[in-house]
C-alpha cells in the first residue's frame, strides 16, 4: 500500500472551527465503561436518542451480562453495540446463543468484533476474522460490524499482520453482505490517528476515531497502560502544559480541536471511551452539541457547565 497522505491542517475562522467541532460530535458513539445500570437511565436526557453505545466485555463480564445491558440500553432509546471478543467465546454454540439472544432481547443489529486481549482463547476462536467466517452474524441479522484499528500499533501484533487481517475482513464483508467499519483505539495525539485514517481510506472503509472521554489523569494513564498506549503518553508527559490541562480539565479538547482543523480527513465520526463514567462523558458531549464551549489560545477549548 502506498504511504498515507495526511490532509493538511486548514486555516479556518474561529466560527468555522466551532462548527467543525460540533459536526464532529454529530452522531458520535460512546463506549460503556461502567456496569452501573443507573448511569444508562441518567443519560436519557444527555445523549441524543439513538446514540450508539458500545458495550465492552472486560474480564469477568459474560455475554449474558452484555445482553442484559444491551436490552436496558434499547429500552432507554439507545442503539446497543455489544463487543464480541473471539478469545472469550467458548464455542460455536456459545457464539450462536450470544447473537440469538442479543438480537431477540435487545434488537441488536450491530457489533464490535475483536480478538480480545486474553493470552489464550477460551474456545476455538483466536481472531475476529474467525468469528466473522462462521456466518452467524449474517444469519442472525447482525450485518453492521465494526473492527478495531490501532493508531500507535498493537503491542503484540505487527502492523503488516494487522493490515493483512483488515484486507481479509474487507474481502469477507464484501462477499457476505456485511457493512464493515473501523473504530480506532484511543491515543493522545492527532498525528498517528490521521495517518491511520489516511491508510484505511485505501481500503474504502469508514473510520470512527476513538478518543478518551473526560476523566482524571491517573485514570487515563491507568487505562492507557492497560490498552498498550505508548508513544502519545510519552509525548503527553513531555508537554507540561498538556499535563496541567488534563489535571484541570481532564478532557479530549486538544485532540478534538486538532481533528476539527482537518475537515478533509475521511472520518465517520468520533467514538468516546468513557473512562470517567458514561454520565460525565454524556454531559460533556451535550455541552459541545449545544455550543456551550469557547476556543482558547492554547489550542484547546473550554466547555461550559452542563
Amino acid at each position: 500500500m502506498e504511504p498515507a497522505v495526511v490532509p493538511r491542517e486548514s486555516q479556518v475562522s474561529p466560527e468555522r472551527e466551532r462548527q467543525n467541532i460540533q459536526s464532529l460530535l454529530a452522531g458520535a458513539s460512546v463506549e460503556l465503561s461502567s456496569r452501573d445500570p443507573a448511569e444508562i437511565d441518567a443519560c436519557i436526557d444527555l445523549l441524543s436518542p439513538g446514540t450508539a453505545v458500545f458495550i465492552s466485555m472486560p474480564p469477568g463480564q459474560t455475554y449474558h451480562g452484555n445482553v442484559a445491558l444491551a436490552a436496558r440500553l434499547r429500552r432507554a432509546g439507545f442503539h446497543p453495540v455489544p463487543h464480541v471478543a473471539a478469545r472469550r467465546i467458548a464455542s460455536h454454540d456459545a457464539l450462536d446463543e450470544y447473537l440469538e439472544r442479543a438480537v431477540g432481547e435487545a434488537a441488536v443489529d450491530s457489533a464490535l468484533v475483536i480478538a480480545g486481549d486474553c493470552d489464550r482463547a477460551s474456545g476455538p476462536f483466536e481472531t475476529s476474522l474467525a468469528l466473522l467466517e462462521t456466518g452467524l452474524f449474517q444469519r442472525h441479522g447482525v450485518r453492521r460490524v465494526a473492527v478495531a484499528a490501532y493508531p500507535e500499533g498493537h503491542p503484540r501484533i505487527a502492523t503488516s499482520v494487522l493490515e493483512s487481517a483488515l484486507a481479509a475482513k474487507k474481502s469477507l464483508a464484501r462477499r457476505s453482505g456485511l457493512d464493515l467499519r473501523v473504530v480506532t483505539q484511543f491515543c493522545f495525539e492527532s498525528a498517528p490517528v490521521l495517518e491511520l485514517v489516511a491508510r484505511i481510506k485505501g481500503h474504502g472503509l469508514p473510520v470512527s476515531i476513538g478518543l478518551s472521554g473526560p476523566a482524571s489523569l491517573p485514570r487515563l494513564l491507568k487505562f492507557a497502560a492497560l490498552c498498550g498506549i505508548g508513544n502519545s503518553i510519552r509525548a503527553l508527559k513531555a508537554r507540561p502544559q498538556a499535563i496541567t490541562r488534563l489535571l484541570v480539565e481532564a478532557g479530549p479538547e486538544v485532540m478534538v480541536r486538532e481533528l476539527a482543523r482537518h475537515p478533509g480527513s475521511p472520518t465517520a465520526g468520533l467514538h468516546f471511551f468513557c473512562f470517567g463514567g458514561l454520565v460525565r462523558t454524556a454531559r460533556w458531549m451535550r455541552a459541545l452539541r449545544e455550543g456551550r464551549f469557547e476556543l482558547t489560545e492554547d489550542g484547546s477549548f473550554r466547555v461550559g457547565s452542563a
